[in-house]
């Protein structure tokens, strides 16, 4: 116990998580993050893979076993694969997925656009959780629940954050802190970000009911006073939404209770559901807002901390996990010194236009699937324009997040800025895939035509980037590695720079995006200790 009376954890020994160098040795950890959902615990695992120490604090006790989100998208999935986790839900080796699903209840087929679904369904966001918190904690997270942030504080150098526990308070001092903590997040107004956006126009309710059989609705029924949806979750148990309209929009979803559930279901659908009995009661509204920036020095935030929005299409979560996966690599080089601290600049600038586009295609959404009659022609508009495929393939890419496009190096090669997408390759080291080279969560220069000076300008990275020198298996169709002879992707899975086939020099610019997205080389490839930490700890 200090002598302030707050419980001390993990003295600051100030030693670098898996090897690396923290970023100041005064810490008890070397990033906080607040909130085990999905974001937070995505984020944990890919920090404790990218070699830095971290703690997730949670102010629930346990997990609640509730769902909102019922699945993921095709995106999402690409990510999680990435790692290595899909076998992990416990359907095979890749979830089930659905090839047809709508954009503002408007119907369509997203294979249209290669490789796209509309995401994997029946997946309660409770299994993700779960999963995710296993791989996290597995990787060296610790995760700390019964932890409530009351204050923070932050200079250049380090981070202090206060939690009320059970006992009393504790301090955790950290290099960084993260807000992964959800629409009302704590993080975000401590820390003083901004939020602006639109309030809530209406308030709608969900509740998984059991003991009555309700009709099936899974992309709902739009009527005179409202828009309802239903859907089998499990055996005997229904998800419902209801959607009235005029509704008050000052609602808290802990306010919520199934009667009044029921009587708006019985005023939409005329259908008394009073006699059903709910497991659960939630409610939600269509506020939309967007945090001015992602990160504050050193408090940056992820996920619904960031940007909240009407729920469709499952993005929320989805677009959380890829807020994670592209800083998780970052913050942990920051913090091994492997790279500048300027890189974590490029989070905001990458993925706060990724919010963006979400509030945009979410809002319009809203307008389409619940408005009234004012937007029957709307509706019909879009019912005509869906019949094309240029428009299904970019609604598809919009929802399912196959769109995504960084803007990183120069050059017009169509992969660079984009995620490399699965190719099964093979070469001296057997058979492997562009996704099994990313499990680690290292850089990888793949060099697809054996060429020397490829894997000798990368060398002094060794430490960060793996060389790796395969060819594609032939493939029907369109290969998207077709007429490329090298490419640098990042731990997250995009692909940050090229070398087209039969150019002069196969390395041009090769070394500019190593030390942008890596940082210096070393000469024997392995990051030196800074000069300023201590003689490190046996494992």
């Amino acid at each position: 116990m200090g002598t302030d009376g707050t419980e001390e954890k993990d003295g600051a020994t100030g030693r670098g998580g898996a090897g690396g160098s923290t970023a100041t040795t005064d810490v008890d950890v070397d990033v906080v993050v607040v909130g085990a959902g999905p974001t937070g615990l995505t984020l944990a695992g890919e920090l404790r893979l990218g070699g830095a120490r971290v703690t997730v604090v949670e102010r629930l006790a346990a997990p609640t076993g509730q769902s909102r989100g019922l699945g993921f998208t095709a995106r999402a999935m690409e990510v999680f694969d990435q790692r290595g986790l899909l076998p992990r839900f416990g359907r095979g080796p890749v979830p089930p997925v659905s090839p047809v699903g709508h954009f503002g209840g408007v119907r369509f087929d997203y294979t249209v656009l290669e490789g796209a679904h509309f995401g994997a369904r029946d997946i309660p966001q409770s299994e993700t959780e779960a999963v995710l918190e296993q791989w996290a904690t597995e990787l060296g997270a610790e995760v700390r629940r019964d932890r409530e942030l009351v204050s923070l504080t932050a200079d250049d150098t380090v981070v202090e954050a206060v939690l009320r526990t059970p006992t009393g308070t504790e301090r955790l001092r950290a290099a960084y802190l993260v807000g992964c903590d959800g629409g009302r997040s704590t993080v975000r107004e401590l820390a003083g970000f901004g939020f602006p956006g639109t309030p809530a126009t209406r308030v709608m309710y969900l509740a998984d009911v059991v003991g009555r059989s309700l009709r099936p609705r899974p992309l709902g029924e739009r009527l005179p006073n409202g828009m309802v949806m239903a859907a089998p979750l499990r055996e005997g148990v229904d998800r419902i939404i209801v959607c009235p309209h005029g509704s008050p929009s000052d609602a808290r979803a802990e306010q919520a209770a199934f009667p009044e559930v029921a009587a708006a279901w019985r005023h939409i659908t005329g259908e008394d559901i009073g006699d059903a009995r709910a497991t659960w009661v939630s409610s939600f509204t269509d506020a939309t807002r967007q945090a001015d920036s992602y990160r504050r020095g050193r408090v940056l935030l992820a996920g619904d901390a960031a940007h909240i929005h009407l729920p469709a299409g499952g993005q929320g979560l989805s677009t959380g996990v890829q807020d994670a996966v592209n800083l998780g690599w970052k913050l942990a080089a920051a913090v091994r010194r492997t790279a500048p601290e300027t890189l974590l600049d490029t989070y905001d600038g990458e993925r706060r236009p990724v919010g963006a586009r979400l509030l945009m295609n979410t809002r319009a959404q809203g307008q389409i699937f619940l408005g009234g009659a004012e937007a029957d022609p709307l509706r019909d508009l879009l019912a005509e324009l869906i019949e094309y495929d240029d428009v299904r393939r970019h609604l598809a890419g919009v929802v399912s997040g196959l769109d995504v496009h960084y803007p990183i190096g120069t050059g017009h090669h169509p992969l660079l800025g984009r995620r490399l997408p699965h190719r099964e390759l093979v070469g001296a080291v057997g058979g492997t895939s562009t996704t099994e080279l990313l499990h680690p969560a290292r850089g990888v220069l793949l060099d697809l035509t054996g060429e020397p000076s490829v894997g000798a300008a990368a060398a002094g990275f060794a430490d960060r980037v793996t060389v790796v020198t395969a060819v594609p298996k032939p493939v029907d169709g369109t290969d998207p590695l077709a007429g490329t002879a090298a490419l640098l992707v990042r731990p997250d899975g995009y692909v940050a720079w090229t070398a087209p086939s039969g150019t002069g020099d196969p390395v041009a610019g090769l070394d500019e995006a190593l030390r942008t997205w890596f940082g210096a080389p070393h000469p024997d490839g392995t990051a030196p200790p800074a000069a300023q930490d201590p003689e490190p700890e046996e494992a």
